[in-house]
């Protein structure tokens, strides 16, 4: 294996340990290497905690004169919640840093491997791209684009629904697959339904085994969520995205879920919430990614608005039937099968009898 390979490996899995702990931050690690031996090491812990190769230059200390930096992430040039890393790396007497991937962020894209070369340090990037960029693909979408990357999860029938007719689905899929499911929202900064499942499920929408709780959000034009719904504990915020409305039209069920939760007001589309609009506040917030668990309606417009990047579909091999079934995805859909929405990157699972199916918009 290429020696550059070899330490990157290293650090990228150095990275792997703070997995769900760093946003809105991407996950890095770093590895100092002199002589064949590896003398510093670190990753960046949580927000606002030193960064992986102040960590890996302080445990090396004063071996790093002369040795060689790896890091997943280009070294930051900026003053944020910590100083530049850049000028701890030129003042440690590295002679070689080894970079995964550029930092996509707009404040110091470029700017730290500019910095080190300046100041005679040797630069090599790209080792390992394509891998750092996929662990940290929630990071480079929000930090790019404004807005978090949404992953859809549905538990479904063979047939594609997630109720009967009468509302009731519970339960469509298996223990094993529920038990995942719950695993998951672990590495999700926010969990998100529409209005109609709280209404019809009350969810309480916590983790089952881990004590990190995501935000709750509540899609809810008409600001009809219940007062006493399940999802108002006190284990984690709930944020209700609805409409505003003119001053003085304040309603007491407005006023009472006010106290229980943030009251997220966004612009109208068509009657409902602009989901765009809605996406771009909720990564003002910090959030970076979300899990979406329904329904089916919520679900539909995500993809109508092409506001998906990923999904998680558990699929049970029992079929439910009926036209007024509710199915995994309504919303406007497509007109032309040519121009149905394709999957990439696609990967099954076996969880019992049920069907994971994983995959990219």
């Amino acid at each position: 294996m290429d020696i550059h390979k070899k330490y990157m490996e290293l650090a990228l899995r150095m990275s792997l340990r703070a997995k769900g702990a760093t946003s809105p931050n991407p996950m890095v690690g770093a590895v100092i290497v002199k002589k064949g031996k590896i003398i510093g090491r670190g990753y960046h812990e949580k927000t606002g905690l030193p960064h992986a190769e102040v960590l890996a230059l302080d445990e090396a200390g004063k071996e790093a004169r002369g040795a060689v930096l790896y890091v997943t992430l280009e070294p930051c040039t900026h003053f944020g919640r910590t100083p530049p890393c850049v000028d701890k790396i030129i003042r440690s007497g590295v002679k070689e840093v080894v970079i995964g991937i550029i930092d996509p962020n707009p404040l110091n894209n470029g700017k730290g491997v500019r910095i080190l070369r300046q100041n005679k340090i040797k630069v090599t990037t790209g080792v390992l791209e394509p891998q750092i960029k996929k662990i940290n693909e929630v990071f480079i979408k929000y930090i790019t684009k404004k807005t978090p990357f949404v992953t859809v999860k549905a538990a479904q029938s063979l047939d594609g629904k997630i109720a009967t007719h009468s509302g009731n689905s519970k339960w469509i899929t298996s223990d094993k697959s529920r038990a995942y499911a719950h695993r998951l929202r672990a590495g999700y900064d926010a969990v998100m339904v529409g209005v109609n499942t709280v209404l019809r499920d009350n969810p309480l929408l916590d983790p089952w085994f881990l004590k990190r709780h995501p935000v709750k959000i509540i899609v809810d034009s008409q600001l009809s969520t219940p007062q006493g719904a399940s999802l108002f504990s006190k284990k984690s915020s709930v944020i209700i995205a609805t409409l505003p409305i003119a001053p003085g039209q304040e309603t007491e069920n407005r006023k009472i879920l006010e106290a229980q939760a943030k009251i997220l007001e966004v612009k109208e589309k068509a009657g409902q919430v602009d989901l765009k609009d809605m996406m771009r506040k909720l990564a003002r917030l910090g959030i970076t990614n979300i899990l979406v668990e329904g329904g089916g309606t919520l679900i539909g417009s995500l993809f109508d608005e092409g506001l998906v990047d990923k999904i998680l579909f558990f699929i049970s091999p029992k079929i439910i039937g009926g036209k007024e079934a509710i199915s995994s995805v309504m919303g406007k859909g497509i007109a032309r099968v040519d121009k149905a929405i394709k999957l990439k990157e696609m990967k099954l699972k076996r969880f019992g009898e049920d069907l994971l199916v994983e995959g990219y918009i």
